[in-house]
C-alpha cells in the first residue's frame, strides 16, 4: 500500500467521490445547461473541441474541518472505542441508555 495513502486522504477521495455522483451536483449542471455561468462556455466531448465545465461551492469547502470531525467521529482513538456481539450493538445504539 502506498505510504501517501493515509486516512484523511482517504476520507477526502470518499467523499469526493460522493459528490461527483451526486443528485445535487448533477442538479446544478442541468439547472445551467452544462454552461459556465461566467463565460457562458457549453461543455463538449467533440474530439478536438473538449471542453469540461465543473462545479464549484460558491462558499468553499473546509476541508480540514470536514475531515477533523469525521476523524474525531468515525476513527477516535481505539481507547474510545467498544467492541460488542452484534445484539449488545444493536441495543447501544438504537436504544441507548
Amino acid at each position: 500500500m502506498n505510504s501517501n495513502i493515509t486516512p484523511r486522504f482517504r476520507i477526502k477521495a470518499a467523499l469526493r467521490k460522493l459528490w461527483l455522483s451526486s443528485k445535487e451536483r448533477s442538479a446544478a449542471l442541468k439547472r445551467e445547461g452544462y454552461c459556465c455561468e461566467r463565460c457562458h462556455v457549453k461543455q463538449s466531448k467533440a474530439k478536438g473541441k473538449e471542453v469540461k465545465v465543473e462545479v464549484h461551492h460558491r462558499n468553499g469547502i473546509d476541508w480540514e474541518d470536514i475531515i477533523n470531525y469525521i476523524m474525531r467521529q468515525l476513527l477516535p482513538d481505539p481507547a474510545e472505542l467498544e467492541v460488542l456481539c452484534k445484539e449488545c450493538h444493536g441495543k447501544e445504539t438504537y436504544h441507548p441508555m
